[in-house]
């Protein structure tokens, strides 16, 4: 609502939003999320609590410690309860507001009540009336805005000031200067006439609009923390251990490490262990976020929390409570939603001199309506002052950057990746370089067999079956290699006898009656064989970072095997979207220049650092961010011990999920599925949550810079506009609506690079270039 000037000022302005939060602290269902609940309360906007002692004095609000832990439907009643009791609040007020406002505006003949009775109601009438709005706007001040006094009362007495401050100032002022009209008439000029009049529907229509605003954050933040609960709701609930000969039923809490856990088709892995008997498939997409199921045998490990699909199989216990991968994503993804980004805690920094500066302006608003204002001044000057102090309040701005990094936290790990902190997403949003450590980042880390090439008046079948029987007794890496290539292509092995390992050349073996050799070409020259004419095949396979080996039977060649650490089915597209995002991506391993450089160019990579000794990775990484420039940031990827202090020298480290504690405990963002298309996928959300923030707080501190000014009346002397309170009020609840729209956007985030990538294929120029 606007008066014009010569209008009658008594039709303006009112009110404002305000955000104090009428909420005690929530149980969630486990301690994880109890911490979570308690941060994020804080996090939202702090200066929104009511004081202990509010909670302390029956509010429903502030009953949520009777909810039991480890329950989440109890949670979400907890929920229910708080936004309830506010919304409680918001109708109580909305109702009183609905009576006081037929007697607040006389000059709107259809609205004014003691027209029902008379065209020309008795002041003594209209005087009883004001008294009784009087009376009705002093309960919704006692109940429904009773945390925004004693808020107030709580910083004034630590002599600070904050949200709670102004509602209460803003609020508080209406009443008294109304009651003061009322009760003290004669003390006004007599040319203020009607003017004169009390603005109760200020204070009831302001504290219905606040807790309106709050009742909205409050299911925002309610939710924001939805991916807490959906991770948890992931747990077992129970196991089937075998104790002695019997399957016996137990709650996942009473699994122990080293119990042989049984689970059946459809049901849910209970703890984190290695499977030691049957084979089935696992579904891992709400862990990892890879949505095609993973084929599990014995030896493998299996993560609590996950699907088994067909098969049946058993698994011993080798983590569990905390210390299972769901408990520890639980606890990463709870400390990053709860911390503070560079940005945020800027933004902690200027509001903490906002609101006193916002105290001063009223302050000064008012001096100068009252010194230079036409009349009656004092009208105008209490309508100033009011409307400032209400469209000042910083709601939207305390919750601009939590809500949109608890939905970017959130959504990275619905696909796998766990982002440590603020500060981490923060900086993965500036990378500009990012190092990728070869083995078992860009490689699967573990060598397989590649290629089998016979010579001359030889078979692959009888070549694969010699060399994998040879290599059978063998503990080596690459003869184990052979040994699982053939066995997975069905070849049959045999027995090897005269068995004998030759360090630096190969192995040797008598299988089938023929002495067979399997090693490089030291070893065929020292046993006088001649593999000149398999020459040309080995420096090829060489050429493509492959190791090869010769063999041979009976004293003469029948072919080459090669064995190589095979790059990950998703690594050439992942470095392809990383480039596409503008980042620089450099290969860094301590293979040989020649190794390296045919990995580079499988996957895209013009940039590498071989040779590069473990202890060397943290210096080379030092050394790209002293010559990457001010501004700019390097990220480093990698998976084992030795990739641990290069992670720690970088802006921020990137853990294989794969890969060693070690490396994930000194990373940033840990990729639980170990794929580098988490590493894409992270700087995407990244970019968008800043993206996000930085859209909420221009919103928010735009809302603020231009309707304090408006509201003080710099309009007026131009255009005869004052902003009514009651307008003020419903902007700054509008403006929360606003931010908590725009964070929940990031829910439905998808990482655009990947949804372009999908619809082409990948083309050997662009692998190239």
């Amino acid at each position: 609502m606007l008066v014009r000037e010569g209008g009658d000022p008594s039709v303006d302005p009112r009110a404002h939003p305000g955000a104090g939060e009428d909420h005690a602290p929530t149980h969630p269902p486990s301690d994880a999320l109890d911490a979570i609940e308690r941060d994020l309360d804080a996090a939202h906007c702090a200066s929104c609590q009511p004081p202990a002692s509010d909670a302390a004095a029956g509010d429903p609000a502030a009953t949520h410690d009777a909810v039991p832990h480890g329950d989440l439907d109890a949670e979400s009643v907890a929920h229910a309860r708080e936004y309830a009791s506010l919304m409680g609040k918001f109708w109580f007020a909305a109702a009183i507001s609905l009576l006081v406002l037929p007697v607040s505006f006389p000059e709107l003949p259809w609205l004014y009540l003691p027209h029902l009775w008379t065209a020309e109601p008795s002041m003594a009438l209209i005087r009883g009336l004001w008294a009784a709005s009087g009376l009705l706007a002093l309960l919704v001040l006692a109940w429904s805005g009773r945390h925004f006094f004693t808020g107030f009362w709580s910083a004034f007495r630590k002599h600070a000031a904050d949200m709670n401050s102004l509602i209460a100032l803003g609020t508080s002022a209406a009443w008294l200067y109304s009651t003061v009209v009322v009760l003290f008439p004669r003390i006004f000029p007599a040319e203020a006439g009607m003017a004169a009049m009390p603005f109760y529907d200020v204070a009831t229509v302001v504290i219905a609009l606040v807790i309106l605003g709050q009742a909205i954050e409050v299911r925002a933040k309610g939710r924001s923390s939805q991916a807490i609960r959906a991770l948890i709701g992931l747990e077992a609930k129970t196991a089937r251990v075998l104790r002695g000969d019997q399957e016996v039923e137990v709650a996942v809490r009473d699994v122990v490490i080293g119990d042989v856990v049984v689970v059946r088709p459809g049901e849910k892995v209970a703890v984190d262990g290695v499977v030691v008997a049957g084979i089935s498939a696992l579904d891992e997409s709400m862990i990892t976020g890879e949505s095609l199921p993973v084929d599990k045998g014995v030896g493998d490990e299996v993560i609590g929390g996950t699907v088994n699909t067909t098969g049946s199989f058993r698994f011993r216990a080798v983590k569990v409570g905390a210390d299972t991968a769901l408990a520890q994503i639980v606890r990463l993804v709870r400390d990053a939603m709860t911390s503070k980004p560079p940005i945020a805690r800027l933004v902690d920094r200027v509001s903490h001199y906002f609101v006193p500066a916002v105290m001063i302006v009223a302050v000064v608003t008012f001096v100068t309506w009252v010194l230079l204002g036409p009349s009656p001044a004092v009208v105008f000057a209490t309508i100033a002052a009011v409307t400032v102090l209400i469209i000042a309040c910083p709601c939207a701005i305390g919750m601009a950057v939590p809500l949109s990094l608890v939905g970017g936290v959130g959504k990275a790990a619905e696909h796998g990746v766990l982002i440590r902190n603020g500060e981490a997403l923060q900086n993965a949003a500036q990378l500009t370089t990012v190092v990728l450590d070869k083995t078992g980042t860009i490689t699967k880390g573990k060598p397989e067999l590649t290629d089998v090439i016979p010579a001359a008046g030889s078979d692959a079948a009888t070549l694969l079956e010699l060399a994998a029987t040879a290599d059978q007794p063998s503990e080596h890496p690459l003869a184990q290699a052979i040994v699982a290539g053939a066995r997975s292509r069905g070849t049959r092995l045999g027995d090897a006898t005269a068995f004998q390992a030759i360090p630096g050349f190969g192995v040797a073996a008598t299988v089938e009656g023929r002495r067979v050799l399997v090693g490089n070409e030291r070893l065929m020259r020292r046993e006088g064989i001649a593999v000149t004419a398999l020459a040309a095949d080995v420096e090829r396979l060489q050429g493509e970072g492959k190791t090869a080996m010769f063999v041979a039977a009976g004293g003469a060649p029948i072919g080459v095997v090669a064995v190589a650490d095979t790059i990950k089915n998703d690594s050439v597209e992942a470095i392809r979207v990383l480039r596409g995002l503008g980042i620089e991506v450099v290969m860094i391993t301590g293979d040989n220049e020649r190794t390296a450089n045919a990995i580079a160019r499988q996957v895209g990579i013009t940039r590498v650092l071989a040779e590069v000794l473990p202890e060397a990775k943290a210096i080379a990484v030092h050394d790209l961010k002293a010559r990457a420039g001010k501004g700019a940031k390097v990220g480093m990827v990698g998976d084992g011990i030795n990739d641990a202090p290069a992670l720690v020298e970088a802006d921020i480290g990137f853990a294989i999920g794969t890969g060693t504690d070690v490396a994930i405990e000194a990373a940033d963002v840990t990729l639980i599925g170990g794929s580098l298309r988490g590493v894409a996928y992270a700087i995407e959300v990244s970019r968008a949550t800043m993206r996000n923030a930085k859209q909420n707080l221009v919103g928010a501190f735009g809302y603020n810079t231009l309707g304090i000014p408006i509201a003080a009346g710099v309009l007026f002397p131009l255009f005869g506009l004052l902003l009514s309170p009651i307008i003020a009020a419903a902007a700054m609840a509008l403006s929360s609506i606003t931010v908590v729209s725009n964070a929940n956007r990031l829910r439905g985030f998808r990482a655009r690079s990947f949804r372009r990538a999908e619809t082409r294929a990948a083309r050997p120029a662009e692998v190239a270039a």
